[in-house]
């Protein structure tokens, strides 16, 4: 028996996209753009951490509000809410390491274990923890915190596996890609598919990082040399394209009963 959707939310269809091949690659996209873009924000837009990180939560406020409000699935609000996400993510990540000093084994931990408590919360609550039922305003909140979260928690785990295993950024495409696949192959094979789902989708933040930082950074530094200007738009114009033709079709199409 499922609990009775929360109220003004009943009559919403579902709020988040068919999981696809275009939804994975958007996804990693996005999670390119978070580390190229907050990286420009934080040195060469000469914002300084603070000042960005502030504008980035205030327009991530009023992309999620907007998100909020939409009756069903909006590609493009959708995906503008991704991408804020993971530049806010990244930030609150760097802010602990960069800013307080905390280390990546404590921010790691501690990432998980708040992500483990949305989890533990939205199931308790709801009963489901499904993608494919995202139709109360409820279970849209528990999914984007559960989002923000693994944003953040894949910045720091990202950062601390390739610190500790020594990666360059080409290995680390490499081993966060071959992961990524991994986890795929046992969701094919029927291994629990929330738990695959939600692994792969922590793990595409530090593989779209390696991803963001190959081509940005320096040949000095082991990158390409694009700039994290030019490596942001080029990326920004591809989710676009993407969006726009991957079609307006959501994870379910049902309404609250």
């Amino acid at each position: 028996m499922h609990p009775v959707p929360d109220s003004p939310s009943r009559q919403l269809l579902n709020k988040v996209p068919r999981v696809s091949l275009a939804f994975w690659l958007i996804q990693i996209l996005s999670t390119t753009v978070g580390e190229t873009g907050a990286d420009y924000l934080a040195v060469p837009a000469g914002l300084g951490t603070a000042p960005a990180a502030a504008l980035m939560i205030a327009l991530l406020a009023a992309a999620l509000l907007y998100q909020l409000r939409q009756p069903r699935y909006v590609p493009w609000a959708y995906w503008l809410t991704v991408v804020l996400l993971s530049v806010v993510g990244t930030q609150i990540t760097d802010a602990l390491t960069d800013g307080l000093g905390v280390s990546l084994y404590a921010s790691t931990a501690g990432f998980s274990i708040m992500l483990g408590v949305v989890f533990n919360l939205w199931h308790g609550s709801e009963h489901t923890l499904a993608i494919q039922t995202i139709v109360t305003r409820r279970r849209e909140l528990f999914y984007w915190a559960a989002i923000l979260l693994t944003f953040a928690l894949g910045t720091a785990a990202g950062n601390l596996a390739t610190q500790a295993l020594g990666l360059d950024f080409r290995l680390g495409v490499v081993t966060f890609g071959a992961l990524i696949l991994v986890i795929f192959g046992a969701g094919k094979q029927g291994i629990h598919p929330l738990l695959t789902f939600w692994l792969a989708y922590i793990l595409t933040r530090p593989l779209g990082a390696s991803l963001g930082d190959l081509l940005s950074q320096s040949p000095d530094y082991g990158g390409v040399g694009w700039g994290t200007v030019n490596t942001s738009m080029a990326f920004l114009a591809i989710i676009a394209t993407l969006v726009a033709t991957s079609g307006n079709r959501s994870a379910a199409s049902h309404k609250v009963r």
